[in-house]
């Protein structure tokens, strides 16, 4: 038999063989192929590599029919391990891909309820603004003089609750009273009508006593208890503001003259504190914004002359109310009170009774202080009506019934706040009320605790 038949048989023998190999690897390979979507969205890069040992097995037969030579076929069979790891290294940068989708897929879930705590906080906040516009008179009130019904008022129940009524317990509510400022002239007097009225009506209770103590201080208020009243005139009805730096005077000016347009008054200002600049462009600012016509001049010009000629515009444009705005002087500046008393000498070669009201604003957080205030311009020029303000700042705010028992000048308006709405005429039944509001007070306990 001759080397070529011979070649020719063996390689027969092989090619089945070979046959039999390719059909095993397209098994596996249809058995490694159904797994691969489940290994996409785990991500697992250990599971992968398998699809490419089909692909190499696919390149053995490819290998044998293609080589003539039976030597060629066992190389491929050997070299096929080192072709698997070659092809593993491709296999780790396949997941890389698959693995991007999935972060975006979590970041969109948590994306979305992220946006829901965003608007809820947005009807919280609009709530207590619409509460702070629907806020009366007598809310105001109550609120603004919190902090003085503490030393004196509701504040006062800890004293009298579950005493009895002796020296000791009148000893405890003078020095309440004295610490609330209403000045050692005043609450003597409270003390003595107090005892005397226990005495008298045999009180066994310190409740009963603490509802004398309301009485005796309205008695207190109601002579001073008189509100401005501007009649019909064919003059302009003049209110000369007076009263010593930062009381509120001008802020004072602009709330009034707010107040008097929307009565149906024709208003007009004049800026007679040319000492200081600010105090020219405030009153100016209030004008602007509620069309009320300025009179003013440069800095450092003469008030007098100021107020002469605003009160000759003021007849001449037939205005109601002249509001004249003075400068800030202390009442122990001799000078000054002077020159304050050149102010209303001036007004009266235009008008005789001008100016019909000098009004002088008293700050309450000024204590005992706002005595000698009153006492220096009262002698002065004659102060016919008081205003006091910053009541909502200060726990002193007794010292407007040592003003109203020394003076007896009528208290025309308080201030309890920043708001026009704050500025509100005197009525001292209303005062002692919210002074002794005892809902205010336990509000505040429950709050507290």
């Amino acid at each position: 038999m001759s080397m070529f038949s011979l070649f020719k048989k063996k390689r027969n023998k092989k090619a089945p063989e070979a046959e039999e190999k390719k059909e095993d690897a397209v098994v596996e390979e249809q058995e490694q192929q159904e797994p691969e979507p489940e290994a996409e969205p785990e991500s697992k890069p250990q599971d992968e590599p398998k699809p490419e040992r089909t692909e190499t097995r696919e390149e053995l037969p490819s290998a044998v029919d293609d080589c003539a030579q039976v030597t060629a076929e066992s190389h491929a069979a050997k070299t096929a391990p080192e072709a698997k790891e070659a092809a593993q290294p491709e296999v780790v940068n396949e997941p890389e891909p698959t693995a991007e989708p999935e972060p975006e897929s979590e970041t969109k879930s948590e994306a979305k309820p992220e946006h829901k705590p965003e608007h809820k906080p947005e009807p919280t906040e609009v709530a207590p603004k619409e509460k702070g516009e629907k806020k009366g008179f007598w809310a105001r009130l109550t609120q603004g003089l919190r902090r003085t019904s503490g030393s004196i008022g509701s504040g006062l129940i800890g004293v009298f609750r579950g005493k009895k009524i002796d020296d000791d317990l009148f000893e405890e509510l003078e020095t309440q009273l004295l610490m609330a400022d209403l000045g050692v002239a005043t609450t003597t007097k409270i003390i003595d009508n107090l005892t005397k009225q226990a005495d008298r009506k045999q009180l066994k209770d310190a409740e009963a006593l603490y509802e004398l103590l309301q009485e005796q201080l309205a008695e207190i208020l109601k002579p001073v208890d008189k509100r401005l009243e501007i009649p019909e005139s064919d003059s302009p009805y003049v209110i000369l503001m007076t009263g010593v730096n930062g009381v509120g005077k001008t802020t004072t000016i602009g709330k009034l003259a707010k107040q008097f347009k929307a009565e149906g008054k024709s208003v007009m200002l004049a800026a007679g504190d040319t000492f200081r600049a600010a105090a020219v462009e405030q009153l100016q600012v209030w004008g602007e914004r509620n069309d009320i016509p300025v009179i003013a001049q440069h800095t450092g010009a003469d008030s007098a002359s100021v107020l002469y000629d605003a009160l000759q515009a003021a007849k001449a444009r037939d205005v109601d109310v002249l509001i004249a705005d003075t400068a800030g002087r202390l009442q122990n500046k001799a000078n000054l009170m002077e020159e304050l008393k050149k102010l209303v000498r001036v007004m009266k070669k235009l008008d005789p009774e001008a100016p019909h009201e000098v009004m002088l604003t008293l700050d309450a957080g000024t204590g005992q202080n706002a005595i000698s205030q009153a006492k220096l311009f009262t002698e002065a020029v004659g102060v016919s009506g008081i205003v006091m303000t910053k009541l909502d700042g200060t726990a002193k705010g007794g010292v407007i019934f040592a003003v109203a028992d020394q003076f007896a000048i009528p208290i025309r308006y308080i201030g309890v706040g920043e708001s026009l709405e704050d500025l509100r005429p005197f009525v001292a039944k209303d005062f002692i009320a919210a002074l002794f509001d005892r809902n205010v007070d336990e509000s505040e306990q429950t709050t507290a605790s």
